[in-house]
């Protein structure tokens, strides 16, 4: 596989290579316990809304589209004056992820009609893949180009075809999922099929894929922010294959970062779990007004207002506010102003997710 002629997949080669298998079990090992915890979260909003803010912060920050934890939350709470461009962007990437978790959700497949879909929420339009020549990879320091991808429409469409059934159809390969994954990841990259937001959508394909092939069950392993932390790795893996046709390393540093996002996040669901422990025996033993849904908003809104509270309890709009302010007065919240409401921080929670 060369930078200027992509094959077809399954590749020819072995890629299965003894270092390659012998990562493998740990990286599962992860997995499957990661999938078994989050069944122990009572609301899996909590988990895909928070976690899923924390990836497509991290997500968008690779591409440089840059926003504050502060800015992310408040910005959940719909009021457009406070929303910046770039934290748009942030909640068009969040969008598109729960639009592709809805689709394969429905089908059991990761079609491109869904990838198409999860692209145009993305990019808010409907460019759909490159039709014009012009694409170019480009060193970020140096402005070099270091790849070409494919220029020609009719090449982009065999080749997205074909990464389509190869996704799809487990009898055009047998290697393990998270050596396809990394295929998969290498060959989107490489065909490059989109003006813009190829990253994004190809980071929302991985974890679309873990679950099509029943490796979790939610939307919340994200390897963005093992991407950042390594990032330089990250491209010299994927250019390696297209200079030389050496895939170890690339698979290999995959699937470390399968194993370790998944150790990261089961320990940061762990605490989760603990803290809502401990907000649910605080609101029971000493509010009368206590409800799961109540502890549920609270921990799927870090940042949460009276609406929120109105409309996730069926309550009115007075009782909403005193549940929030005598819970702010009692510093189980804290109460900020904006504009000319109020809203509600779950500082516990909030800390717990910036100090990632």
């Amino acid at each position: 596989m060369t930078s200027w002629g992509l094959t077809e997949l399954p590749l020819t080669m072995e890629v299965e290579t003894k270092k390659v298998l012998k990562s493998l079990p740990a990286a599962h090992a992860a997995l499957a316990e990661l999938k078994g915890i989050t069944s122990t979260i009572p609301n899996q909003n909590i988990l895909i809304n928070t976690l899923g803010l924390q990836e497509a912060k991290d997500s968008s920050a690779i591409e440089n589209i840059i926003t504050t934890h502060d800015d992310l939350y408040k910005s959940g709470l719909n009021l457009d004056s406070f929303k910046s461009l770039n934290v748009k962007e942030v909640h068009k990437y969040i969008a598109a992820l729960k639009k592709g978790f809805e689709l394969t959700s429905a089908t059991g497949l990761l079609t491109n009609k869904t990838i198409l879909q999860i692209q145009e929420v993305l990019e808010d339009n409907n460019a759909g893949f490159r039709k014009l020549p012009g694409t170019a990879l480009k060193n970020e320091t140096t402005g070099e180009t270091v790849y070409t991808p494919p220029q020609d429409y009719d090449e982009i469409l065999r080749l997205m075809s074909n990464l389509e059934k190869y996704i799809n159809d487990p009898q055009m390969s047998d290697v393990d999922p998270l050596i396809k994954m990394a295929i998969i990841h290498f060959q989107f990259e490489s065909i490059h099929p989109f003006y813009d937001g190829n990253g994004r959508t190809g980071r929302i394909i991985n974890i679309l894929y873990l679950i099509i092939e029943k490796l979790q069950s939610l939307p919340i392993l994200y390897l963005s922010s093992y991407i950042i932390q390594h990032k330089p790795d990250y491209y010299q893996y994927l250019q390696k294959i297209r200079d030389e046709n050496l895939w170890e390393d690339w698979i290999l540093f995959m699937v470390k970062g399968v194993e370790e996002t998944a150790k990261e996040t089961i320990e940061l669901i762990k605490r989760i779990n603990r803290l809502m422990l401990d907000y649910k025996h605080r609101l029971r033993d000493n509010y009368k007004f206590y409800s799961q849904d109540l502890l549920n908003n609270l921990f799927k809104h870090p940042y949460t207002k009276i609406e929120f509270i109105v409309n996730d309890l069926g309550v009115s709009r007075l009782t909403a506010a005193n549940y929030l302010n005598k819970l702010s007065a009692d510093k189980m919240l804290r109460k900020e102003k904006l504009g000319t409401g109020n809203y509600y921080i779950n500082q516990e929670l909030f800390e717990l997710l910036t100090k990632r």
